[in-house]
């Protein structure tokens, strides 16, 4: 996510202890919040069937490309939103739309898991939930205790995930399955990404960007917990 600056109002970095602290308080609320919303959206979508087999109708050839690359235009539109503006709604309003947008792309893999686990579905999803936040909490320590800039990141993660995106395509045109090793391609990716959006949290954002800020780190937490569920579901 790239930061945008808005004139006369201090960096974190800048700002005093007391001050930083509620930074990170707010930021941390506010994915929580994202997390719980999450939850509670995609409950809300496993009741209505239409809205199940709508996007498992989307899951296959051209359909899948064309989600995602919907996905792709919503989350541009989000960040824009909580980065471009200083009015607080539109800032929630991005959050509040890529939660959702989250919430419907992940109704397949959490079918699939459920389908694959059978009676143990809300097992793989506690043991994905567990792992994912495990991780994330061990990231963010690292970023927190070391307070290096991992910014240095960025290009790295750019053609990292430029590379997955022309696998997923190329899996999905000629039909062939990327397998274990790519899942644990794209955790890596994710890890990356959690550190370089904790770094910015701590070194690039502005004292009223807590809401951008989440939103980074909950894209970050939700990829993470896309392959790892994707890997517990073909164990």
């Amino acid at each position: 996510m790239e930061n945008h600056q808005t004139p006369n109002v201090p960096m974190v970095s800048e700002l005093t202890d007391e001050a930083r602290v509620t930074f990170y308080k707010k930021t941390y609320t506010h994915l929580a919040g994202a997390v719980l919303l999450f939850i509670l959206v995609e409950t809300f979508f496993f009741q209505i069937d239409a809205v199940v087999n709508f996007a498992l109708s989307l899951t296959g050839g051209y359909s899948w490309l064309l989600l995602l690359g919907g996905f792709m235009f919503v989350t541009n539109y989000a960040e824009r939103l909580a980065l471009g503006s200083t009015n607080t709604h539109l800032h929630y309003a991005g959050l509040v739309l890529y939660v959702i947008a989250e919430a419907f792309i992940f109704i397949p893999l959490i079918f699939i898991a459920m389908y694959m686990a059978g009676e143990g579905a809300f097992d793989i999803l506690n043991q994905a939930a567990i792992l994912t936040l495990s991780l994330f909490t061990g990231l963010s320590a690292v970023a927190f205790l070391t307070k290096k800039d991992f910014s240095f990141l960025r290009s790295i993660l750019t053609i990292g995930f430029c590379i997955a995106l022309g696998l997923i395509v190329a899996g999905t045109l000629f039909g062939f399955n990327l397998g274990l090793w790519f899942s644990v391609g794209m955790v890596v990716l994710a890890s990356g990404s959690i550190l370089y959006q904790t770094s910015n949290m701590i070194h690039k954002y502005q004292e009223n960007q807590y809401v951008a800020a989440s939103l980074g780190l909950f894209a970050s937490l939700m990829l993470l917990f896309w392959y790892i569920l994707s890997i517990l579901s073909n164990d």
